[in-house]
């Protein structure tokens, strides 16, 4: 069966759009891509039709567990042998589709990198024959990308575990350093992958940003907007605390809306994305985790409350906006006092060699005492009470990424696997790092600044030609 014909009828689309049968055919020919893809434009399918097309197993590496279980869930109602295995599953079910794997079964199989980190699975996968690996979510592979995943730089070990396959790297968002980087990491040379680049101009979001001061400023702006559209939008916050401020403010205004963020446990949240999914309500306020996985066409606004982080992020957050190719408003209120909060998330998420050596030496010496006092008793000994310093939050992050503990320091069972790697002990390139993520939070506040076409901005961060109308 060809390609058109598998589209029609697994997915029901009549015909392809963009460069997509042209990377089909390319990934067919077993050849290995680099392609980049506006959010929503179909990058999932660049892998899942050449996956029906070849005899074996095709293995999808992605670094989302949530967004993962979604698109199994949505080939599996297309009549498509997909699973993932990650640590969501109980013991049972996660043998029992290691077991699955070990007879031959499955088209499509969905893990985390950190997945590679079991012995037993390495075993099994070795073992089947993959005829193409799929990177979703390529930037996690680069330090120079925005959401940098340690165990994506193992990508290129795992190709020689599984044969190197003919390979497909997808993202939505890659300057050019990040590109070569994404081909450096898999093992691949520059000659052997081809990049697909559709360009990230979608016509039918307009691009504003509001110059505004305080609250009052920020809250008319959001009820303009609702009311333009009705309530069909995202607001995005930086802080939990202020979301939960503008719910307040827009309860008093009568504005019914949902409220998406960390203080919510899975269950609430999995309730408020399936609600949102539904059309029960058109507005949510959320923090930058609600979007992964959503897919939902009529999305008419995305206002950013406040400034985020980096470009990446906020054309990653815009992309969610107007799927259904509908006229569609993206709106970042700027208000310079935000940039602060951006500032301190930078100073928390960039310890120095000091403390990473710190922390660890007292892992290793007092990791019995760690476990039984919790988080907030190791700050206490670390930072003197100062419940305003995150960076112990950040280390023990890094370290679990990088595979140096196991377990959970609130569950009582952290433990201290390997060694501190040599990089977190370098403040050459500790330095390298910070820098690099004031640059993109300076790159974002010269966007909000810019008085020329932000469209042609965009393009020149990513290192693209703007497209002439």
């Amino acid at each position: 069966m060809n390609a058109t014909k598998i589209l029609n009828k697994y997915f029901g689309h009549p015909s392809f759009r963009g460069l997509q049968q042209e990377i089909i055919k390319h990934i067919v020919a077993h050849k290995h891509a680099l392609v980049i893809m506006p959010t929503g434009m179909g990058k999932s399918l660049c892998y899942q039709i050449p996956a029906l097309m070849q005899k074996g197993l095709t293995l999808v590496i992605s670094p989302l567990i949530a967004l993962m279980k979604d698109q199994v869930d949505a080939l599996q109602r297309h009549n498509i042998d997909a699973a993932f295995i990650n640590s969501s599953l109980t013991k049972k079910s996660r043998e029992s589709r290691y077991q699955a794997v070990q007879d031959g079964q499955y088209k499509l199989l969905y893990v985390t990198p950190e997945r590679f980190r079991k012995k037993e699975f390495v075993e099994i996968i070795s073992q089947r024959k993959i005829d193409l690996l799929a990177v979703d979510e390529a930037h996690c592979i680069s330090e120079w990308g925005h959401d940098f995943r340690p165990d994506y730089t193992r990508l290129g070990e795992f190709r020689q575990i599984v044969g190197n396959p003919t390979t497909i790297a997808l993202t939505a968002t890659a300057t050019p350093e990040v590109q070569n980087d994404i081909i450096s990491q898999l093992g691949l040379r520059n000659t052997e992958v081809r990049r697909f680049h559709e360009g990230i101009d979608r016509p039918n979001l307009h691009l504003d940003v509001a110059e505004i001061w305080g609250e009052e400023e920020k809250l008319n702006e959001i009820l303009k907007m609702q009311q333009k559209h009705g309530g069909t939008g995202i607001i995005y916050f930086s802080l939990i605390k202020t979301l939960k401020q503008f719910s307040e403010l827009l309860d008093r205004k009568k504005v019914r809306h949902f409220c998406y963020h960390g203080d919510l446990d899975r269950v609430e949240r999995k309730q408020v994305q399936d609600a949102f999914m539904k059309g029960k309500n058109k507005l949510v306020l959320a923090t930058n985790a609600f979007g992964m996985g959503i897919d939902k066409e009529d999305i008419r606004f995305v206002i950013h409350a406040e400034v985020p982080g980096s470009m990446e992020s906020y054309y990653q957050e815009i992309g969610r906006a107007g799927r259904d190719g509908l006229d569609s408003d993206c709106l970042l209120l700027y208000d310079e006092q935000d940039l602060l909060i951006q500032m301190e998330f930078i100073k928390w998420n960039n310890p120095n060699a000091e403390y990473y050596e710190r922390v660890y030496n007292f892992l290793l010496e007092e990791l019995e005492k760690i476990n039984a006092y919790g988080l907030e008793g190791f700050k206490e000994k670390l930072h003197f009470k100062s419940r305003r310093d995150f960076r112990l939050e950040t280390v023990l992050s890094i370290l679990d990424r990088y595979a140096v503990v196991e377990g959970n320091i609130e569950s009582k069972n952290l433990t201290v696997e390997a060694a501190l790697p040599d990089h977190l002990c370098d403040q050459k390139y500790l330095d390298a790092k910070l820098q690099r993520e004031q640059h993109k939070l300076y790159a974002l506040v010269q966007y909000a600044k810019t008085e020329d076409n932000r469209k042609a901005f965009i393009h020149e961060y990513f290192g693209l030609p703007y497209p002439a109308k």
